[in-house]
């Protein structure tokens, strides 16, 4: 059910970078995010009784197509609660793989306590985003499928919220190729991993709005964050110029349309904020439900700099 998504080189990032810079594709996955993964590694795994009372998530918007359409292929009620913030693509999504989506608070954080509410009320079966083993199992898939089509990485660049992506992939890799560096990605308004991460204390974590609305996450979850302080290597943050522009850059020289979580890990290194060297780098480009009617709004905070590119 699940694409084995494209994993391409981009002459021009290599020549900025003078590395050689792999981009896995995600954005071109089933609903257009890696989020299916999980989602079908976890519903797969679902009793029958499990399935009788019904799937509910909370979602920023990728888990929810994700949870939408696997639900959908075992004859399941789905029902979605996502922020008023989510862009429209996404929740027209949804709808369309048919969930029934209810639209509450601000932030994915606020969307998912009132999923949680009411899962306690009808006793449907909550399928976690990030913090879930069976999740994170399927989003390591992603990372596997990157060291089976170019063995010779030396590192893997992967944005991170709750931390189901990071901790698959830290997982996989230290456990089949104990030397690739796995480097964690977040936008810094929404910093809680690399505040973690880094040892700073919790109280003092900025929570603005991003653009990348997908990994805009205030508390991610303990299993993820056990396993990410475990096995990842570092983690770095990037600003919403950073974010912007590469999105406008993806736009403009790869012909590639990718939303702002995706963006965040390719700026990264096209902005040569890598702890590490490398001259095989790997770059999880998360997912494409980017809302079109941002665009105009990215190329005014995007700087000359990606001119340069």
């Amino acid at each position: 059910m699940v694409h084995r998504t494209p994993f391409k080189q981009s002459q021009t990032i290599n020549d900025w970078t003078g590395s050689e810079v792999f981009l896995k594709l995600e954005n071109l996955q089933k609903t257009g995010s890696f989020k299916i993964r999980g989602a079908f590694n976890k519903v797969a795994q679902l009793s029958i009784e499990e399935c009788s009372r019904g799937l509910i998530a909370a979602s920023a918007g990728n888990h929810a197509q994700g949870v939408a359409l696997a639900g959908r292929e075992r004859g399941i009620p789905v029902t979605i609660y996502m922020p008023k913030t989510t862009p429209e693509t996404k929740v027209s999504a949804t709808r369309k793989y048919g969930a029934t989506v209810k639209l509450f608070g601000k932030s994915f954080d606020e969307a998912y306590v009132a999923a949680r509410e009411e899962q306690l009320e009808t006793g449907a079966t909550f399928i976690h985003p990030f913090d879930d083993l069976a999740v994170i199992e399927g989003q390591a898939t992603v990372a596997m499928e990157m060291l089976q089509q170019q063995p010779e990485l030396d590192t893997i660049i992967v944005p991170a919220g709750g931390g189901g992506l990071l901790a698959g992939t830290a997982l996989a890799v230290k456990t089949i190729r104990p030397d690739v560096k796995v480097i964690g990605v977040q936008a810094a308004n929404s910093p809680a991993i690399y505040m973690s991460f880094h040892g700073m204390r919790n109280n003092n974590i900025p929570f603005l709005p991003t653009i990348a609305e997908g990994i805009c996450v205030k508390e991610p979850g303990k299993l993820t964050t056990d396993i990410i302080n475990n096995y990842v290597d570092d983690i770095i943050t990037v600003t919403e110029q950073e974010i912007s522009s590469t999105i406008v850059f993806m736009l403009e020289r790869e012909k590639l349309l990718v939303e702002g979580a995706a963006a965040a890990a390719i700026s990264a290194v096209l902005n040569k904020k890598l702890p590490v060297s490398s001259n095989k780098t790997g770059v999880i480009v998360s997912g494409g439900n980017f809302d079109l009617s941002k665009v105009a709004g990215c190329m005014q905070r995007a700087t000359n700099s990606v001119q340069n590119f």
